[in-house]
């Protein structure tokens, strides 16, 4: 085995964390973590979150300049708590959507979360072609996270890294509700 042969291959990355179990949001945000204590320029954009003031982005906050972080959306896009018309919800989701592809191809960020950007595929507020055309924009170095429920067959197949969560239990379902420190 030469030398260049038994070199390792690095390259940014596409992970997928989807499934219906709690922890997707999680996992990325365990990365951000790993990466800011590499000090490396991390972008973290949240799809559909709307104006919720979270945890994880109080703390982002406090590691700036290594995390951008940009919360898009209008929330929840069904349901008693949707507070927007279906095409605002669309115009938010496409705005995120180029927002994601100027921090994909950059180049200057080492981690881009696109948190809940399949929730917005499954919502139709983006397309999977138009994740995919992400994935092949991706700068070469950028390791891109995508999270959300239902991952599509041809994004894991695009994806490097896919990790399910299956939910076993969950405190909602004996009316517990979103709970700060924990959900959000």
């Amino acid at each position: 085995m030469t030398p260049a042969q038994a070199t390792p291959k690095t390259k940014g990355l596409v992970l997928v964390f989807t499934g219906d179990g709690k922890g997707k949001t999680t996992a990325a945000l365990g990365m951000v973590m790993r990466a800011v204590g590499h000090r490396f320029k991390v972008a973290v954009i949240q799809f559909i979150k709307g104006t919720m003031c979270t945890g994880e982005e109080e703390t982002a906050k406090q590691l700036t300049p290594y995390i951008e972080w940009t919360t898009t959306g209008h929330g929840f896009t069904m349901g008693p708590w949707n507070r927007a018309t279906p095409e605002e919800h669309h115009h938010a989701a496409q705005e995120a959507l180029a927002l994601a592809k100027t921090k994909v191809s950059s180049g200057e960020y080492r981690l881009v979360i696109l948190d809940e950007v399949l929730g917005a595929v499954k919502a139709k507020l983006i397309t999977n072609e138009q994740i995919l055309a992400l994935i092949q924009e991706k700068h070469p170095k950028v390791h891109l996270v995508l999270t959300g429920r239902g991952a599509a067959p041809e994004v894991v197949e695009a994806a490097d890294l896919v990790t399910e969560m299956r939910m076993v239990k969950h405190a909602y379902e004996n009316g517990v509700v979103a709970q700060k420190g924990v959900e959000f």
